[in-house]
């Protein structure tokens, strides 16, 4: 039996429809699973399940599994709380910026060096809320949470994230790798519809 979900914007609506779990190879959903298993861990002993998603800059990967995350727990009732940082404050990319967009996120800005931007999901739920910013930033969560880091250069080099009760490796490529080439905008778009894809797959996992 389909699970119940929640409404998303109408364009977003359309872009998950795109989504396969099958997709998600048993390398990756093994990959995933110790992030099901917390999830859930969370969800059947009735306490908060608060993720924060690291990389290096936290201006690329990060912000895109937080974004993604947090629309794909909306979507499957799944109550959890997501966020992002990183090692060092930069901005949210721009290119990324632009591939949320381009999914059918609505999104607005205060413009700054270092821009706060909110992304719109759904009319029946609060926008995130996000920025570049450090792991330990005041608003992240201090205890409680798994970090989950996806990057190899913050997860080899962030041997210890104090207040985490989990660390779960989630490692993706990096776009910035495409900057200023002709696959730029194809290689940002492949790589947040794989995070896209298996945080839906996550969280369509999760049993409440």
């Amino acid at each position: 039996m389909p699970k119940k979900t929640m409404p998303l914007n109408s364009k977003l609506a359309e872009t998950i429809k795109q989504f396969n779990a099958n997709e998600v190879n048993k390398e990756r959903r093994d990959v995933l699973q110790p992030m099901i298993a917390y999830i859930q861990a969370k969800v059947s002993a009735g306490e908060d399940v608060n993720l924060n998603f690291i990389c290096t800059h936290n201006s690329r990967r990060s912000q895109l599994s937080q974004i993604w995350a947090q629309a794909a727990a909306y979507y499957y009732g799944v109550e959890a709380s997501c966020y992002s940082g990183g090692v060092e404050v930069t901005a949210f990319n721009e290119r990324a910026v632009e591939v949320i967009k381009k999914a059918g996120f609505n999104v607005t800005t205060k413009e700054k060096s270092n821009p706060i931007y909110f992304i719109f999901f759904s009319d029946d739920a609060e926008p995130i809320s996000t920025f570049s910013k450090t792991y330990d930033d005041a608003i992240n969560p201090t205890d409680n949470f798994a970090a989950v880091m996806t990057c190899s250069h913050a997860d080899e080099n962030c041997p210890f994230i104090p207040g985490a009760e989990s660390r779960i490796p989630v490692r993706y490529d990096d776009p910035k790798a495409f900057d200023g080439t002709p696959m730029e905008a194809a290689k940002y778009e492949e790589r947040s519809i794989e995070i896209a894809n298996e945080m839906f797959y996550v969280f369509s996992q999760v049993n409440k």
